[in-house]
């Protein structure tokens, strides 16, 4: 009964001046004079109290004022003639001939900057117009007043048209908006986080407080393409902020069309976040759900994964195949970019290469040297040599003549190293590099680069020696070859395991030298010397040419035969592969060259076998084998 009654007297209260829309137009629009009577609201008025707060009540806003700026015919029309003004005068007149509130003059700032955008217009001369300046004291009269979305469009706006941030009107808007972050959706904190890491970068004091917003108020996160843009504009600025990002694309991984996923996985090569539980995710929707990739998707792709070092076969043959008839249509830094990547990730597809080796051929000119380079520094990563290997590397030759010495001293090597591991480096190649003068400037620097740099060379040096008889110079001096860093690695499983093995199979430390590094930069696990009858004899005794300093002097016995022991680990072949990466077939090559009968010690064949006196056997029977062949032949 109270309810009852309480409701009938706010009905009599409220009837008499709560009016329609139609009643306020109606009132507008009538003549002087006549005023025309207001008509009962067919609903109960207690639903003003019970409906949620318009969104710009706590930013200031009187419910009068709501109910005039969303009621008021002569407000929409304002709006209307601010979204469909074509030029800033169409704005600055319209704020000349009305009497503009901040929220409206906020709004004309905001299209003023849009039309600046859209028409690439100049902005300090509208910035320095007398009308904008007004429009900005309008706006900063009632700051307090302009709506959350407007405010955040205002602030946007304000940076793109170059607004001094030193202003104080500036400085201003930038404090509501600070003041108000609490009360923004996250949708509007999202936007303009997205447009602060852009515009003003990482020590931008409110960049700072949104992400901070963005990190307590991260489960109100919904939608992929929020997710998406976060990740890829503002996820480098806080790591704390991109881990909860990644574990809302991880949930959301079956919803992410292709291009989302392109961007997203873009985004963590950028970042070197290699996140496997999303990469695997977005690796299996991807596969399941898109069939057709266009090319730039399937670039990027195979440049993420390549960049992050993210093996998922089945998603590589997909792109290899897919990229395979785009090949003809690709332009050089396309065909050039897609080899790359696909050598990082170490994963062959002959198909493919194919194809890009007779786009080489096909169209020579508009390929750059940098662009060739490119490719062939791919192609001998992954040991790679065309069906038409000699047309090829014709084509590549003629292509190089002449323009050697344009080439930065670095690309050089990495070329003639290529060239070496691909078997085609031709005199002139080796003569430059070779050169006094090319590697002074690297004696003595301890950087990596130059260490890396000086190995290369090393390599190159043991190229020319072992398998280009008729080059006759110059060489590398005996002090750059002693230099040469041995290489610091990590004991591996393999090469403990295959140590202990040795020693048994040596039967005494004499017999053998172990972590040999040559002066042709390659490094050798173990040798030894043995008769005809496999007999091993103490290594210290002999001669070694392969060793800067030997300790004995004694030339080999007749028959008697050096043997090395290569041990090849995973990462020395190609993706799912038997076959060595170039730069190991070049090292087993050179060391074959050297004289020594090599005996391959693969690591899916020596870690299968779990007892000590197994892997001895098995290096025993392969050592018989190599013996038994080379005396065959």
């Amino acid at each position: 009964m109270a309810a009852r009654l309480v409701r009938r007297c706010c009905w009599r209260h409220f009837a008499a001046f709560v009016s329609t829309p139609s009643a306020v137009a109606a009132a507008l629009l009538a003549p002087p004079g006549k005023v025309p009577m207001p008509r009962v609201l067919p609903q109960a008025p207690f639903a003003l109290f019970h409906t949620s707060s318009p969104p710009g009540w706590a930013d200031g806003f009187s419910v009068k004022e709501q109910v005039d700026d969303g009621r008021n015919p002569e407000y929409k029309v304002i709006g209307e003639l601010i979204d469909t003004a074509t030029s800033p005068q169409e704005l600055f007149q319209l704020s000349e001939l009305h009497e503009l509130n901040s929220n409206q003059a906020s709004l004309v700032i905001t299209q003023l900057s849009r039309l600046v955008v859209e028409k690439k217009l100049e902005t300090e001369s509208i910035v320095r117009d007398g009308r904008f300046q007004q429009l900005i004291g309008i706006m900063d009269s009632q700051i307090s007043q302009v709506w959350n979305n407007t405010l955040v469009n205002l602030l946007k706006s304000l940076y793109s048209l170059g607004v001094p941030c030193s202003r104080r009107e500036m400085q201003s808007v930038e404090q509501e908006v600070l003041w108000r972050l609490r009360r923004l959706t996250f949708r509007q904190l999202a936007s303009l986080a997205e447009f602060l890491a852009i515009k003003q970068g990482k020590e931008n004091k409110l960049l700072n407080e949104v992400i901070k917003k963005l990190e307590l108020r991260w489960t109100e996160l919904e939608g992929t393409r929020t997710v998406v843009t976060l990740m890829a504009k503002v996820g480098h600025v806080s790591p704390a902020l991109m881990d909860r990002l990644e574990d809302k694309a991880l949930e959301l991984a079956e919803h992410f069309n292709p291009d989302e996923t392109r961007k997203i996985l873009l985004a963590l090569a950028y970042q070197n976040r290699r996140c496997v539980p999303l990469l695997r995710a977005l690796s299996y929707h991807l596969l399941q759900k898109h069939a057709e990739l266009s090319l730039g998707v399937l670039l990027d792709l195979i440049f993420a994964y390549g960049k992050l070092n993210f093996h998922q076969p089945q998603v590589f043959q997909k792109i290899a195949s897919d990229l395979q008839p785009h090949v003809p249509a690709m332009v050089p830094v396309e065909v050039t970019r897609c080899t790359r990547s696909f050598a990082l990730l170490k994963w062959l597809s002959l198909p493919l290469f194919e194809a890009i080796a007779q786009y080489a051929l096909d169209s020579p000119k508009q390929l750059s040297v940098t662009h060739l380079c490119g490719i062939i520094l791919s192609f001998a990563r992954l040991n790679f040599q065309p069906s038409g290997s000699e047309d090829f590397f014709n084509m590549v030759h003629e292509e190089l003549q002449g323009q050697l010495g344009s080439l930065e001293p670095q690309l050089l090597t990495e070329l003639v190293w290529s060239l070496c591991v691909l078997q085609q480096a031709r005199a002139p190649y080796l003569q430059r590099v070779l050169a006094p003068e090319f590697h002074a400037h690297i004696r003595g620097d301890q950087s990596l680069k130059a260490q890396n740099l000086q190995l290369k060379l090393i390599h190159i040096n043991a190229a020319a020696k072992l398998e280009n008889p008729d080059y006759r110079g110059p060489f590398l001096p005996l002090e750059l070859l002693s230099a040469a860093p041995p290489t610091s690695e990590r004991v591996t499983q393999l090469q403990s395991c295959l140590r202990e093995a040795l020693t048994g199979l040596l039967g005494s430390r004499d017999n053998g030298r172990f972590d040999v590094h040559t002066l042709y930069g390659w490094h050798i696990d173990a040798e030894m010397v043995v008769t005809s009858e496999n007999k091993p004899l103490p290594v210290k005794d002999f001669a070694a040419p392969h060793l800067l300093h030997a300790e004995g002097t004694k030339p080999l016995p007749p028959g008697a035969r050096r043997v090395a022991f290569l041990r090849w680990e995973f990462p020395n072949f190609s993706n799912r592969s038997k076959e060595l990466l170039g730069r190991y077939a070049m090292a087993r090559r050179h060391v074959q060259a050297a004289g020594f009968l090599v005996v391959d010690v693969p690591h899916y064949e020596f870690l299968e076998l779990k007892l000590e006196r197994q892997r001895t056997a098995y290096l025993r029977d392969k050592l018989h084998k190599v013996m038994a062949k080379d005396m065959a032949s």
